[in-house]
């Protein structure tokens, strides 16, 4: 964990703890967004974990969310997440890609609000 990346570093941590993953890729994409260099508040995850086995999608989803709880309320403006089974993943446990963005974030004040609060 790269200590100049601390959104991204508690991201990992905090889901390697709660779901212990096989494999798990945090990418942050923030970069892709309009938002100033070295922002951390666009991420996309992959985890892959015995703990979704026999969950719906949704729920999958609400377990990587209770998880990320204090960063999707504070710094994180958007989470993509892929969450699949150890027998979805068995060929290919590849992180997706994300559309280019649209700069719907622009008029979103709340961005900037999470973007000072990961400066800090």
């Amino acid at each position: 964990m790269d200590p100049s990346r601390p959104v991204e570093s508690a991201i990992w941590a905090k889901l390697s703890r709660a779901l212990e993953p096989s494999h798990l890729e945090v990418l942050n994409e923030s970069h892709q967004h309009a938002v100033p260099p070295g922002s951390e508040s666009h991420f996309r995850v992959l985890v892959v974990s015995g703990h979704f086995e026999g969950l719906s999608l949704l729920q999958r989803h609400r377990l990587v969310n209770e998880a990320l709880r204090e960063e999707l309320a504070s710094r994180v403006h958007a989470l993509a997440i892929q969450a699949k089974t150890p027998g979805q993943c068995e060929g290919d446990p590849s992180l997706g890609r994300s559309p280019p963005c649209m700069g719907g974030s622009k008029q979103d004040a709340s961005v900037e609000v999470k973007l000072k609060a990961g400066r800090e």
